[in-house]
């Protein structure tokens, strides 16, 4: 639409990019952003339909306009990797860095990827076609540091205070040696992020959204209009809040929406929502949303 982009998720950490659909003409906003494009490490593609999909030209050829950028690893079900190399060899753009594909098939492990930031899981959602749905999780985050107790094991304020805090062992100048997990708390759990679009509800569904910190999902109509949804394998805005809810997740957001509504229907969707899930929004163009770490442990 003139004033609504198709739908495209970026998750940043530490400077790195994680991107989810590559709707068309998604570079543009992701310029816009100005969160670069060379830490991109993983686009996430969840079905082959051209809304979620033909952006990635644009996206690859935009990369490649970067100098020593690294390599890129695209997940998504099978034919996206026959889809980006038949596109590359036709259009004959240039590419200055390797490309790597991770399928989907029946029996495949739950885990897609990891670095030393995120997993990301995938499963097969209910639509037209093979879509999946992805769970972004951050790696467990050490400790609490214990400062009282590094003094004590005869250890200064200083550097050797931040070595253990990444995990590393140290010595003292005694030389006995002080490993991390005698200065520090245990483990605290990382963020997670579910992105799932173009489903009706379903036991994946559910299991991909437990408990996450946030949750975008498909909100494509209004109540009124539930049979249309079903008929095309999409949720309302009430049946998103729903499975929001039952999955114990802390905040949704409404994503894909169809283009048969206006600004003015955006109030509703928030409203049908809420009856459902009162931490639920919809998503603009270009929004930024800041995920904090939960509450601490004392």
């Amino acid at each position: 639409m003139p004033g609504r982009f198709l739908t495209s998720l970026v998750v940043r950490l530490q400077g790195q990019l994680y991107l989810f659909d590559a709707g068309e003409g998604c570079q543009i906003n992701l310029k816009k952003t100005k969160l670069g494009i060379k830490t991109l490490r993983v686009v996430a593609v969840s079905h082959l339909h051209g809304d979620h999909c033909l952006g990635l030209p644009g996206l690859l050829m935009m990369r490649a306009q970067v100098p020593e950028v690294g390599p890129l690893t695209i997940l998504g079900p099978p034919g996206i990797e026959r889809f980006v190399r038949q596109i590359h060899e036709s259009l004959a753009f240039f590419l200055n860095y390797p490309l790597s594909f991770v399928e989907w098939n029946e029996g495949c492990p739950e885990m897609a990827y990891e670095d030393d930031l995120f997993r990301i899981f995938w499963g097969p959602l209910k639509h037209t076609t093979l879509c999946l749905g992805y769970r972004l999780e951050e790696h467990p985050r050490p400790g609490k540091f214990k400062p009282e107790t590094a003094k004590a094991l005869g250890i200064p304020y200083g550097p050797l205070w931040g070595k253990l805090q990444r995990g590393e062992a140290v010595a003292t100048d005694r030389g006995d040696t002080v490993s991390p997990n005698q200065v520090l708390g245990p483990p605290r759990q990382g963020r997670k992020i579910c992105y799932a679009v173009d489903t009706q509800p379903n036991k994946i569904l559910y299991r991909l959204c437990q408990d996450v910190d946030l949750a975008f999902l498909d909100g494509m109509f209004l109540p009124e209009h539930q049979e249309e949804a079903e008929a095309k394998g999409h949720m309302t805005a009430d049946d998103a809040a729903r499975v929001a809810a039952r999955a114990g997740a802390q905040r949704a957001v409404l994503v894909h929406i169809s283009p048969r509504y206006t600004e003015e229907d955006m109030e509703k969707f928030v409203d049908a929502a809420k009856k459902r899930f009162e931490n639920t929004e919809i998503a603009n163009d270009l929004q930024q949303f800041t995920i904090p770490y939960r509450d601490e442990d004392p």
